[in-house]
């Protein structure tokens, strides 16, 4: 298990990905790929905090593959990677669902501060989220009880919850999950953190999706 981030790097340069996955692996856990339909593959199985996506990429381009994670209602911020730095090019990365956009060559101080930018504000300033009378503070590693008080979280626990409050119309599979907390293991290790965040909470905190796996529900 890892405390850093989740990006997904889409770069199909032979020479440029690499280089970015490694400046970028002292601040995030990244994962490379190198081409469009690849990327959509792997962003459907696995959670990601945030992306960056070139815009020209074999097999499915940039504005194509974010525009189809959007369909899929995948709401990850993306950050577009282009080489065209006009105005139109530019809006037309923007209006197929990307939330921010660098044009090459860039300096990586700048990518990473964009990137900070765009998961600070995803996560509407860390601080809190509210989820029904409850009160989820994912810094802290706990959630405030409308009976009883605040109940601490472990690491693992907070790590499930972060992600099902991140897209709560989304549900997510146990191998999604599996992949995003623990890196490895058995399906039914979700089963067991979603029963200890339940039995820490209440039942209707999460809600089960029979065949699919799990999203956040909607306790009084």
């Amino acid at each position: 298990m890892t405390d850093l981030p989740r990006l997904l790097l889409v770069e199909d340069d032979a020479r440029l990905g690499p280089l970015m996955a490694k400046v970028l692996g002292a601040r995030w856990n990244v994962e490379l790929v190198a081409d469009g339909e690849a990327a959509l593959t792997t962003a459907l199985a696995r959670f990601f905090d945030v992306m960056v996506v070139d815009r020209r990429l074999p097999g499915m381009d940039g504005a194509a593959l974010i525009a189809e994670l959007r369909r899929r209602r995948i709401s990850t911020p993306v950050l577009m990677l282009t080489a065209l730095g006009s105005l139109q090019d530019k809006v037309s990365g923007l209006d197929a669902g990307a939330n921010d956009y660098l044009v090459k060559p860039f300096e990586f101080d700048e990518l990473n501060a964009r990137l900070r930018a765009l998961t600070r504000d995803y996560t509407g300033s860390g601080d809190r989220v509210e989820i029904g009378s409850w009160t989820f503070y994912p810094e802290d590693r706990s959630i405030d009880s409308p009976y009883s008080g605040r109940v601490m979280l472990t690491h693992a626990e907070t790590a499930v919850l972060r992600i099902l409050t991140a897209e709560p119309a989304r549900t997510f599979s146990r191998q999604h999950l599996l992949s995003a907390v623990f890196d490895h293991g058995e399906p039914g290790t979700v089963d067991t953190y979603v029963h200890y965040l339940r039995r820490k909470t209440e039942p209707d905190l999460i809600t089960t999706v029979r065949g699919i796996g799990y999203r956040l529900g909607t306790p009084a």
